[in-house]
């Protein structure tokens, strides 16, 4: 978890520094196989240039801070259709919207969620799932990302 701090610490400003957006990220430890994904959005989108434009930014705060030992690659993308969640903004800027929560610990039993983001009170995210009202701890959430909707109501 250290290392995501970290990570944090040193791409967010830079990815705001060429005028996007810092979503979030993801570092997928698998030794010679290991994975940095840097999340990033646009009011108008983000196009491969973009994508681009943040990689040179970020492999060169990468190559001076020297954050993760070993080889790994970095991908630099838009959140997609199926947007991670990573902040508790954002999952207040997506109330309404269908979810997929996976949880670090159980609750009620359960570590896997889909259904509908509520609200957020504080600390806690809440979701109704099946016609049940769910409340998790915000520090609790593994990862949570926005279910695709393609016009089915």
């Amino acid at each position: 978890m250290a290392v995501i701090e970290e990570l944090n610490g040193l791409i967010e400003p830079a990815v705001e520094a060429v005028g996007f957006e810092f979503v979030g990220l993801e570092y997928v430890a698998e030794g010679r196989h290991s994975v940095l994904r840097v999340f990033i959005d646009h009011e108008q989108g983000i196009n491969v240039d973009d994508c681009a434009t943040v990689s040179r930014q970020v492999s060169a705060i990468l190559d001076v801070e020297d954050p993760i030992s070993g080889h790994y690659n970095l991908e630099v993308s838009s959140p997609g259709m199926d947007r991670p969640l990573f902040k508790l903004e954002h999952f207040q800027r997506f109330e309404g919207e269908e979810i997929k929560l996976r949880s670090h610990a159980p609750v009620d039993g359960r570590r896997n969620f889909r259904g509908v983001l509520l609200s957020v009170e504080g600390e806690q995210v809440l979701m109704n799932v099946d016609g049940q009202v769910f409340t998790i701890a915000f520090d609790n959430v593994d990862k949570a990302n926005i279910v695709p909707n393609f016009g089915e109501k």
